[in-house]
C-alpha cells in the first residue's frame, strides 16, 4: 500500500502509485497523479492539475502546483508537469501555467533542484540541469538540457537559456543565453565557453574547439547577428562531424526574441 504518514491530507480523488511515500502533514490535491517511487516529505503542498513522474524526491515546506503569480489568471484550468528522478529540496514553488501561453509548466527529468528556487508559470525547464539555492525563474522561460544556475540567479520573463550554458551566482539574465555559453553579472555578461562542463559530459577536444570556435564567432568577431549566423552555416558545412552542435547554436540564434547577451 501507498505509504501515507496519518496527519497528511490526501484527496480520495488524487492518483498516487502504490509505491508512493507521503510525510506528515503533506496535503494533496484532487487533481494530483504521482508515479511510481516518488517520496513526498512532511508539510509539502501538491495542488492543482499536477503530474509527478517515478522515483522523484521532495522535501519539506514546498508548494508544487499552485496558482500562477499572474494577474491576468481568471482560474483556467492549466497544469504542471514534472518527470522522473528530479530532487527537489527545500522551500520550492512551482507554479502551474497560463491560458495566455502553454498552459503547462514542464520540468523534465533528472534534474537537481535545490532549496527556494521558484519556476513561475510556463516555464519549460529541460533535463539534467542543476538550479543552486534561490534560483528564481519567472514566466515563460525556456530552459535547455544541462543548463546551471548558480545561487541567487534571476531569470527575467521570456528569456531562453540554451543547453549547457551556465550562470554564475547573483547573475540577472534579461537576455537569450547560446548553449555552451558562461555568463556572471549584473547585468550578464558573457565569458567564454563551458568547457569544464563539457568535458564533464564527453564532449572530444574536436568538439570542444569548434563550439569555441562558435563562440568567436558569435561574440569576438564583430559580426552582426545574421552574419553570425550565416557564418555558422558555413562551419557547419566544412565541419560535418561537429555540424550537430553548431546548428544547434545557429538554430537558437534565429529563435532569439529578446536579443542575446553579447
Amino acid at each position: 500500500m501507498t505509504i501515507i504518514h496519518p496527519s497528511a491530507l490526501v484527496d480520495p480523488a488524487a492518483e498516487l502509485d502504490s509505491s508512493v511515500e507521503v510525510g506528515a502533514y503533506s496535503v494533496i490535491g484532487p487533481q494530483v497523479k504521482i508515479g511510481a517511487r516518488t517520496k513526498i516529505g512532511p508539510h509539502v503542498v501538491i495542488d492543482g492539475d499536477t503530474t509527478i513522474g517515478c522515483d522523484n524526491v521532495f522535501y519539506q515546506f514546498s508548494s508544487i502546483g499552485a496558482a500562477p503569480q499572474d494577474k491576468k489568471y481568471a482560474g483556467e484550468p492549466t497544469r504542471l508537469v514534472i518527470g522522473d528522478r528530479n530532487m527537489i529540496r527545500e522551500f520550492c514553488t512551482f507554479n502551474r501555467g497560463t491560458a495566455q501561453d502553454a498552459g503547462v509548466t514542464r520540468l523534465g527529468n533528472d534534474n537537481w533542484i535545490m532549496a527556494y528556487v521558484h519556476l513561475a508559470h510556463d516555464c519549460q525547464v529541460g533535463n539534467h540541469t542543476i538550479f543552486a539555492n534561490n534560483a528564481q525563474l519567472a514566466g515563460h522561460v525556456q530552459v535547455g538540457d544541462w543548463v546551471i544556475l548558480g545561487g541567487h540567479s534571476g531569470v527575467h520573463q521570456f528569456c531562453k537559456i540554451g543547453a549547457h550554458a551556465m550562470l554564475g551566482m547573483f547573475t540577472s539574465l534579461t537576455q537569450d543565453v547560446p548553449p555552451f555559453v558562461i555568463l556572471n553579472g549584473n547585468p550578464a555578461a558573457a565569458h567564454g565557453v563551458n568547457v569544464e562542463g563539457l568535458r564533464r559530459r564527453g564532449f572530444s577536444r574536436e568538439e570542444i574547439d569548434a563550439i569555441r570556435n562558435a563562440y568567436r564567432l558569435i561574440y569576438k568577431s564583430g559580426l552582426t547577428l545574421d552574419e553570425a549566423k550565416a557564418a555558422l552555416a558555413n562551419e557547419e558545412q566544412a565541419q560535418p562531424a561537429v555540424s550537430a552542435h553548431l546548428k544547434s547554436m545557429r538554430e537558437f540564434l534565429e529563435r532569439v526574441t529578446r536579443g542575446i547577451v553579447r
